[in-house]
C-alpha cells in the first residue's frame, strides 16, 4: 500500500489561499495572493523540488487544477517535466474534459483515493484545502508537510476548515527552518486526539 502525502503552505494564522502570485486565487474577495514569494529561498526550494520528484502521482482539487492548468502543462523545467510525466488526478463533481494530458477526474473521492494509494507508492496533494478536509474526513492522509511562513493576513481560506474531522498527528523529526523565517513541519497520522486536564 502506498502513502498519501499533503503539502501545504500556510501563514501564521493558517491562511493557505493564493500563495503563488498576485491574482492567483481571488475567491471570496481575497486580495493578498502572492504572500509566499518574499520568503522564497534555495533551502526550502530544494526541499519542495525533492518532494515533487519523489512522487509518482499528483492529486489536486478542482480549484487548484484550474490555477495550475494555466501554467504547468506549458512549463519546461524539472518540476513541469515531472508533473507532465506522472498521472494526475482531480477531485471534481463538475470537470468533464480535463485539458491537461494524463489527467483523470475522480468523482467518488474516498473509493478512488483508496485505489490510488494501492496503485502508487507516493501520491501527493498540493494545496487543495477543500480536498484536504474530505481526505481527513475519510482518514486517507498519511502525512502532512506544512510550510509555515512568518506573515499574518487576517482573512482567506484556512488550511483546516470548519467541519474537519478531529485527528491526531505526531511530529516527524525536528522542524526545519529556512532563511527568511519559514519553517517546515512534517506530521504523521497518529490515531484520534487525546484529551486531559491541565489542572490535574
Amino acid at each position: 500500500m502506498g502513502k498519501l502525502f499533503v503539502t501545504m503552505f500556510s501563514t501564521l494564522d493558517g491562511v493557505m489561499q493564493g500563495p503563488g502570485g498576485p491574482g492567483e486565487d481571488t475567491e471570496g474577495g481575497f486580495t493578498q495572493s502572492g504572500w509566499q514569494a518574499p520568503f522564497a529561498n534555495d533551502g526550502s526550494g530544494a526541499i519542495i523540488l525533492e518532494s515533487i520528484l519523489a512522487m509518482d502521482a499528483l492529486l489536486i482539487g478542482r480549484k487548484t487544477y484550474d490555477i495550475w492548468v494555466n501554467h504547468w502543462p506549458q512549463a519546461r523545467d524539472a518540476i513541469g517535466d515531472h508533473f507532465n510525466r506522472i498521472p494526475k488526478y482531480v477531485a471534481s463533481r463538475t470537470l468533464n474534459d480535463p485539458t491537461w494530458s494524463g489527467t483523470t477526474v475522480l468523482r467518488d473521492v474516498p473509493r478512488a483515493v483508496a485505489e490510488l494509494k494501492a496503485a502508487h507508492g507516493e501520491t501527493r496533494v498540493w494545496g487543495s484545502g477543500e480536498l484536504l478536509t474530505a481526505l481527513l474526513g475519510h482518514d486517507l492522509v498519511d502525512q502532512i508537510d506544512l510550510f509555515v511562513y512568518p506573515v499574518v493576513l487576517g482573512s482567506g481560506k484556512r488550511v483546516f476548515r470548519d467541519g474537519t474531522l478531529p485527528a491526531a498527528f505526531e511530529l516527524l523529526g525536528d522542524p526545519r527552518g529556512f532563511s527568511g523565517g519559514s519553517v517546515l513541519q512534517s506530521y504523521r497520522r497518529a490515531g484520534n486526539p487525546a484529551y486531559g486536564s491541565m489542572s490535574d
